[in-house]
């Protein structure tokens, strides 16, 4: 049986008089739509095509007018695919048709010494045209001359199958089933990892049917025109495609206009759908045997366009076999009518560039660890600021295997910086307390409007303003040297601080440097226990709660990631008439975050241990002065995981400097003025060894030391006044402060605000 087919062709010379012509071959049946005819002056000679470097030169340009012209490249989405380096270099595609003009210097080094005749001793040398007009929207070079190929430098095996004498005054030639068939079998010893059939007609025979199983086998990819007499199934011959002896590796094409709307003619998905995508085949420019430029209608000219993809992965992706390159094209086209695989366009729209994507189930090459491209590599925390990153870059295997280049330090989060004053002035609270003997019980009750921002209530619901419950505290003395203080929604200073009755000065913005872990916090539960012997303070406490990692822009009810923390610390103090000197070891243990931040598995992302020692002393020194300092110095230490080289230490400090005077307008005034620096990485970062390249002949990668840094170049420092009084029955406080480089940052913009708070018993 023979296969033939016709496609509609627009010449592109200056006297429209000669605009109609027609072009054998193509998919199953004449269905010429020839377009109006283009004027346009004869095309300039073509230059020798340049050698091209395996990899585009930094700043390579893709979008030129030769791309331009070449319109399915853009529809197919083809830059990325080049962008990476593809361009079908040293990948060997067959066409079988009726030839092509071994001439041209549209393929000028390019056509195998293996191409031939297949049905007589004439040569590869094209007749009809058509199998010229189908390799050059293949593989036609990149040489800024009329068009480029999709895969412009692979590497043509043109196997001439058209029967002597048959091709018509159109260019419409037959082909035998037995030529295709034995051109199969060439394609599959040559090493062709792609074979275009832009052919139609009857279904295959026998010999055909065993040659195309033989091929499957082998693991090439054949790739079919769909046919052109707008049926609801391909042609009879493409119908093979949904046989068992595909092995999923043949491609059926159909054809959509400019806009991705299937054309007219294109016969659909049908019993194919699943194995069927749609690229540009509704005027296509390409040219015939003699060189001249036509523009060409019909899914013979979808086809090429597909089998170019092909062989763009087969170079970039030599592990791939073609079951898995065929998967890809599949599952990355874009999906066009109703959603899902359809008996029109089938799976959809060929997209390249979304075929050379990493796929789910990535992992770090060398390695079994995962690496998640949807998310942030680390998010850092408040103590790391605006900590910068050189590139680090790595090598990654995603579910097909498939090498990857990708910069980690792209996907690195820093901390948004947010106002001090938010969490503070965002509620009204209550507070209630209670005393009877040597016991204590206090609870401080907010109340949110409409509960926007709870996530639980402590009150009943009907409550025309809800409340909760956000702290409570009991404590209660023991003996006289002795006392004890469990709470509930506060932090282990808050509680040991009331044990030992300090009172600090109404501060909104410039904390104390024991306060801050280096990331917001939710303390669920505290404990702190004091005891004195011989005037000397000694105290332990613990906490645990939740680290709070700020997500700006978040949609979602719950504007944090949340992880859990736990402290223990150790601390001692004794007064020496005025002078107050105290000392604590504190250990911090994260469950999964480092000083808050978030390290995805290439850092490790087991939590970490940090400890912390604090030093302050206290001088009242009469009429109401006193004078106070303290210091933190922090040592982190991540947990083992991932691919850290070493677990050195990360450095963190904090200070504050004050001063203040009771009764300094009034009898009752209390006026204090801070300077402080919240927590904040001073040196140190992660240590980690990435693979920076991988060869697939071995499948081993090749790994070397980066670092992430976690120190920033900003450095927050806070100077804040606060003023408190009685007025009007209540207290009044008042705030003014100034923060350099807030959240670290120095780029950021300084920050000046003050805050007026009235509060009243009753």
């Amino acid at each position: 049986m023979s296969k033939r087919g016709a496609c509609g062709a627009t010449a592109l010379i200056s006297l429209a008089l000669f605009g109609l012509s027609a072009c054998g071959g193509g998919g199953g049946g004449v269905n010429s739509t020839p377009t109006p005819p283009v004027s346009n002056p004869p095309a300039p000679t073509p230059t020798p095509t340049p050698t091209p470097t395996p990899t585009p030169a930094p700043g390579a340009t893709f979008q030129t007018a030769e791309y331009n012209r070449s319109a399915g490249l853009a529809l197919a989405n083809a830059i990325p695919a080049y962008q990476a380096g593809a361009t079908g270099r040293g990948v060997t595609a067959a066409v079988i048709d009726s030839g092509v003009n071994p001439n041209s210097p549209e393929f000028a080094g390019r056509i195998s010494s293996a191409s031939q005749d297949l049905s007589g001793s004439r040569g590869v040398g094209d007749e009809g045209g058509h199998g010229t007009a189908v390799s050059a929207v293949l593989l036609a070079a990149k040489n800024d001359s009329n068009i480029h190929g999709v895969a412009f430098d692979a590497t043509l095996l043109s196997l001439r199958t058209d029967t002597p004498g048959s091709c018509n005054t159109n260019g419409d030639c037959s082909h035998s089933d037995n030529a295709i068939a034995r051109a199969l079998d060439i394609a599959v010893a040559q090493g062709a990892k792609v074979a275009n059939l832009s052919l139609g007609g009857s279904g295959a025979n026998t010999t055909l049917r065993s040659a195309i199983a033989r091929a499957t086998a082998a693991g090439m990819v054949i790739v079919m025109s769909a046919g052109n007499d707008a049926q609801s199934d391909p042609s009879a011959l493409a119908l093979i495609a949904a046989d068992a002896s595909a092995r999923g590796q043949i491609i059926v094409a159909g054809s959509h206009d400019a806009g991705k709307t299937i054309s007219s003619f294109s016969n659909r998905a049908g019993q194919t759908a699943s194995v069927y995508v749609t690229a540009l085949g509704e005027n296509v420019r390409s040219f015939d045997e003699n060189g001249t430029t036509f523009i060409y209608s019909g899914t013979s000219f979808s086809a090429p366009h597909v089998s170019g993809a092909v062989a763009l992965l087969a170079q970039a992706f030599p592990n791939l076999t073609g079951a898995q390159i065929v998967q890809l094209l599949l599952e990355s086209a874009d999906d066009l009518g109703p959603a899902g695989t359809d008996p029109v366009y089938g799976r959809g729209a060929l997209n390249i560039g979304r075929a050379f994507q990493p796929r789910s189930g990535a992992s770090l090459a060398g390695s079994a660890v995962p690496v998640d491209l949807s998310s942030s590599s680390a998010t850092l925390s408040p103590a790391m600021g605006d900590a910068a990153q050189a590139g680090m870059g790595a090598i990654i295997l995603d579910g097909f295997d498939r090498a990857f280049a990708v910069d980690l330090a792209r996907s690195i989060r820093n901390a948004a910086p947010r106002s001090s004053l938010t969490g503070t002035l965002a509620q009204s609270q209550r507070g209630a307390s209670l005393s009877a003997g040597g016991t204590t019980v206090a609870v401080s009750i907010a109340d949110t409007p409409g509960g926007a921002a709870l996530r639980r209530l402590s009150l009943a619901p009907q409550e025309a303003v809800r409340a909760r419950t956000t702290a409570g505290m009991i404590a209660s003395r023991i003996d006289s040297r002795t006392s004890i203080a469990l709470g509930f929604g506060q932090s282990r200073e808050s509680i040991s601080g009331q044990l030992a009755g300090r009172a600090e000065p109404a501060f909104l913005v410039a904390r104390g440097s024991s306060d801050g872990l280096g990331f917001d916090r939710r303390g669920q539960s505290a404990a702190a226990i004091r005891h004195v012997v011989g005037g000397i303070g000694l105290s332990a406490g613990m906490e645990s709660g939740e680290g709070l990692l700020y997500r700006p822009n978040q949609v979602a009810r719950d504007p944090y990631l949340r992880s859990s923390y736990s402290l223990l610390s150790l601390g001692a103090d004794r007064r020496f008439g005025g002078l107050r000197l105290a000392g604590s070891v504190t250990r911090l243990q994260e469950d999964r975050t480092l000083l808050g931040a978030r390290f995805g598995t290439a850092f490790g992302a087991n939590g970490g241990t940090s400890w912390f020692g604090d030093l302050s002393a206290d001088w009242s020194f009469g009429s109401g002065w006193r004078l106070g300092a303290s210091a933190r110095q922090g040592w982190s230490v991540p947990a083992s995981g991932g691919l850290l080289t070493d677990r050195k230490a990360i450095r963190t400090s904090a200070f504050s400097v004050d001063m203040g005077k009771a009764g300094l307008f009034e009898r009752g005034d209390l006026f204090a003025l801070r300077i402080a620096q919240p927590l904040r990485v001073s040196s140190g970062g992660l240590n980690v060894r990435l693979p920076v390249a991988y060869d697939y002949a071995t499948g081993q990668a090749q790994f070397a030391d980066q670092r992430l840094n976690l120190a920033p170049e900003g450095r927050e420092l806070d100077l804040e006044a606060s003023y408190s009084r009685i007025l009007f029955g209540g207290r009044m406080d008042a705030n003014l402060f100034w923060r350099q480089d807030p959240g670290h940052y120095a780029a950021a913009p300084d920050d000046l605000g003050a805050a007026l708070r009235w509060r009243t018993e009753f």
